[in-house]
């Protein structure tokens, strides 16, 4: 049986942490007034809830623009969950993130993979050769895995040689894990009860864990193939310098 080293340890650690606090930022942000804010629930019903399918669409662009320009999807989890409950709060955080990835994506593809593949080349030619052997699955599988950016991920897979559908609907699947959590989170915020308080809160942060140690077993599992999953996932590290070997050595999209 493989033995767990202590960086694979650590990536197990690191997730959960970092949940944890985002949490502890939300509930201590309640603590100080945030639910005083949240709590006029007319104003939810009048600009959220009470508008229907404009009221979705508007929370599915907001989130789109603030995931794609680097904000935590957590963040949007929590507020999805608290305006809708857990489900579609999950739901439609979801969504928007993914729509949030497609845009990230899309604008990395049209206008600007020279500089992408100048400033991250060598990076991207790794991704580039882990996302080709099956882009639905290893897309899902990175975002799933306890390290990475979801911006620079979206952007260097963008001047892949991948199709988008097959990267950003893994990413979609990807993302619900977390996601629900924080729905979790925001919904049991908005309980009326101690009670439902508290076993929603509950149920998030087992759910937490559970989705951490989810992304830590897919993570061994490539690794165990040979795969060097830091600096796949990490591809926005800004440690590369322009490099025309890499850079040629990634396809255009559709060969």
């Amino acid at each position: 049986m493989p033995k767990t080293t202590t960086s694979d340890a650590s990536l197990g650690y690191k997730p959960v942490l970092k949940g944890l606090l985002l949490l502890a930022l939300f509930a201590g942000a309640v603590t100080l007034g945030l639910e005083s804010k949240l709590a006029d629930r007319q104003w939810i019903l009048d600009h959220v809830q009470g508008r229907g399918v404009e009221g979705w669409l508007l929370f599915l662009g907001i989130n789109a623009l603030a995931t794609g320009l680097g904000l935590p999807r957590q963040v949007m989890g929590f507020l999805g969950g608290y305006a809708y409950g857990w489900f579609w709060g999950a739901i439609l955080s979801t969504l928007g993130t993914a729509l949030g990835c497609a845009l990230d994506f899309v604008v990395a593809r049209t206008l600007a993979r020279e500089f992408v593949l100048a400033r991250f080349g060598k990076r991207v030619a790794k991704l580039d050769a882990f996302l080709r052997t099956g882009a639905l699955r290893t897309s899902l599988a990175i975002r799933l895995f306890p390290v990475g950016h979801n911006l620079l991920t979206s952007v260097a897979a963008g001047v892949t040689s991948i199709s988008a559908a097959p990267f950003i609907l893994g990413s979609a699947i990807g993302y619900l894990p977390q996601n629900l959590v924080f729905a979790l989170f925001g919904a049991g915020i908005n309980a009326e009860s101690t009670m439902g308080r508290v076993l929603s809160v509950g149920t998030s942060v087992v759910l937490l864990v559970g989705s951490a140690w989810l992304g830590l077993s897919v993570y061994r599992s490539y690794k165990r193939q040979g795969v060097n999953l830091e600096d796949e996932d990490t591809a926005g590290d800004s440690s590369g310098a322009e490099n025309p070997d890499a850079k040629n050595s990634v396809k255009t999209p559709g060969q």
